[in-house]
């Protein structure tokens, strides 16, 4: 696997953040070559660590998979010992990684300027609840408070009951860290023209209402507000969740006239496509429709029902659960669920290496490390010139 060339071959990344979002944009570089130095606070260790089920005491699932192939080291960021090691790491990194509040950073003397003119030639990724500029800069957040400020929250859920998360609350934190991964790199090939390191700044929102499709331009122009409609779509229908005889869910997408003709057909019912010929039509009959597909969907079995759409070329699949996902023969064949050695014995289930490149393609190498500070020698040691008696004097008074 190490013998296979990967694209980002020869890049260093410090992750000094925690959490999802911009620890994952480092997971993402890492899977593709990259180096990557996660950094942790000495003793107890990255927050992660304890978030989500845990595979043994102190150490979670998230954790394993979402730290895999990055090396740990310990370093208190809040001290100056701390804050000079740190600054000489980042000087021969190419790309750095955090998600502290606003201002923090510059408090400990690790702020953009400071980090700058140890390294002109870095890129900082800086991803935080809501961006370092505007009056709401310095408030916290997390992936549910992103979703609601994003506007999809609003969106999420049924007319009659309250906005609902979409999915999970870390889906805004995994965007924002595959953006934050893109704006490395389109910001790494700045500077391989100019040569110069510049700051990537994400909202932890932003990502989200950037997915937001048309409505941001269909309220500026005609002052509509979209509202919650359930698992139906605003502006195509049928477009929508149903359910099958044996009680599993379907999704079916009709996107166009033509679609909708194959479905009609596929229902025995080709009559329904005169009927409603346009899309307008459908919109206009959005209740009626729905009923008539859920009629048609319930009277038979998930599977027959879906080898009836998929010989009509109709869009559909079964609304999985995780369980469906791992007994998927597509999911197997695209090896979109790996299995890994765990470092605890075994083997550990995570999903695979996404996207998918022919010449240079991502590993993963190992799962998250299991003790803090496991790579501190090697770093310290081998990167910045420490010796092991420095190495453990820094240990003694709770440097790392």
């Amino acid at each position: 696997m190490g013998l296979v060339p990967r694209a980002l071959d020869g890049l260093t990344v410090l992750d000094l953040a925690t959490f999802v979002a911009a620890p994952f944009c480092c997971t993402l570089l890492g899977e593709f070559g990259a180096e990557v130095i996660k950094v942790e606070q000495p003793g107890r260790g990255d927050d992660l660590r304890r978030l989500g089920t845990p595979a043994r005491e102190g150490l979670s699932y998230w954790w394993l998979v979402e730290s895999r192939n990055k090396k740990s080291i310990t370093c208190n960021l809040r001290v100056p010992e701390g804050q000079a090691l740190i600054t000489r790491l980042a000087a021969t990194a190419d790309v750095l990684a955090e998600n502290f509040r606003p201002g923090t950073l510059e408090r400990w003397r690790l702020g953009w300027d400071e980090l700058r003119a140890a390294n002109p030639r870095l890129v900082m990724v800086r991803i935080s609840a809501f961006g370092q500029t505007g009056p709401y800069r310095e408030r916290p957040g997390f992936g549910r408070i992103a979703a609601a400020m994003s506007g999809i929250s609003y969106l999420s859920g049924y007319p009659d009951r309250p906005p609902v998360t979409p999915g999970t609350p870390t889906i805004p934190d995994y965007l924002a860290g595959a953006l934050g991964a893109f704006g490395a790199l389109v910001a790494l090939e700045h500077r391989r023209r100019s040569g110069e390191g510049q700051v990537v700044d994400l909202g932890l929102y932003e990502p989200m209402l950037r997915m937001l499709d048309e409505l941001v331009p269909v309220y500026a122009a005609t002052g509509y507000v979209r509202e919650r409609i359930g698992s139906a779509t605003e502006y195509v229908v049928p477009h929508n969740h149903y359910r099958a005889r044996d009680g599993r869910w379907l999704a079916i997408a009709c996107t166009n006239d033509r679609m909708f003709e194959r479905l009609a057909a596929a229902m025995g019912r080709p009559a329904l496509a005169a009927e409603f010929p346009t899309m307008a039509a459908r919109l206009a009959a959005r209740a009626d429709l729905d009923a008539l597909v859920q009629t048609w969907v319930g009277g038979a079995d998930a599977a027959d029902v879906l080898a009836r759409l998929d010989g009509a070329q109709v869009p559909c699949g079964p609304v999985a659960s995780v369980r469906d996902l791992f007994d998927d023969p597509h999911v197997r064949a695209r090896g979109n669920i790996v299995q890994a050695p765990s470092p605890l014995g075994g083997l550990l289930a995570m999903v695979g290496v996404v996207p998918r490149l022919g010449a240079s393609p991502g590993a993963i190498e190992h799962a998250g490390p299991v003790t803090v500070g496991a790579d501190n020698e090697e770093i310290y040691c081998g990167r910045l010139g420490l010796s092991r008696e420095d190495l453990r004097a820094l240990a003694e008074k709770g440097v790392v």
